[in-house]
């Protein structure tokens, strides 16, 4: 495998496993590995990886439960194709042959793709878009800010493409906690689970991560706060 003049190999720091990143372009930050150890697998869980960028939640999730979960696949849903491309790489480089990769956008989701899977994972841009790009090149920006897809958008595509009964696990601003819930709850996914995310013990929480259930009953259990210190 031949990588670009940009592209570098990183640790991700579990069983000796690789991933291929671009210097120039979104690189994923550890909120990424928070959302895969939130998430919980099952046997046998199809899980499509929304927003996917370079692919980390999806080969981080994988690389946590490959040793105790059978049968587990994944299919990464990326709009950019460079970042699509270096998720290839990645699957390659470490011999996974158990995943596919979908250009495009989420609002154009396939067909065959209707509820095909029992888990999404989604770390969306969480970034109201009205804000602007400051100084991010777009191709970065759109990985932040509700440029191209916004939180709707995301519900839509999580409730068309998952089974009754599967499962999404996504972050969010803390801050849009309420507006989550609700969007969700609008396209008949029940919010299960809450974990807020704070920089530090004590500070106030900057992100939360969510699962919800497609059909399922009213209820949510809400977990301790997670640290996740910031240097």
């Amino acid at each position: 495998m031949e990588l670009g003049q940009y592209e570098v190999v990183e640790d991700m720091l579990i069983d000796g496993l690789k991933i291929v990143q671009d210097t120039r372009l979104y690189r994923f930050t550890s909120d990424s590995v928070l959302l895969s150890r939130f998430a919980k697998a099952k046997n046998g869980d199809n899980v499509a990886d929304f927003c996917a960028g370079s692919g980390i939640v999806a080969f981080h999730f994988y690389a946590l439960n490959r040793h105790n979960v059978k049968n587990l696949s994944f299919t990464l849903f990326e709009m950019q194709k460079p970042l699509l491309q270096l998720s290839q790489k990645t699957a390659v480089l470490n011999g996974f042959e158990n995943f596919s990769f979908v250009e495009g956008k989420l609002q154009e989701i396939p067909e065959t793709y209707r509820e095909k899977f029992s888990l999404v994972l989604c770390n969306p841009p969480y970034e109201r878009a009205g804000s602007g790009f400051d100084n991010d090149e777009y191709e970065k920006a759109v990985c932040r800010k509700e440029i191209t897809i916004n939180l709707q958008e995301i519900a839509k595509a999580a409730a068309f493409a998952l089974k009754f009964g599967g499962r999404i696990a996504m972050l969010h601003r803390a801050d849009r906690v309420a507006e989550v819930c609700y969007t969700l709850k609008a396209v008949n996914i029940e919010v299960k689970k809450i974990q807020f995310v704070g920089g530090r013990y004590g500070a106030k929480p900057y992100l939360v991560m969510i699962e919800g259930v497609k059909g399922g009953k009213a209820g949510a259990e809400i977990m301790d706060t997670v640290c996740n210190e910031r240097e």
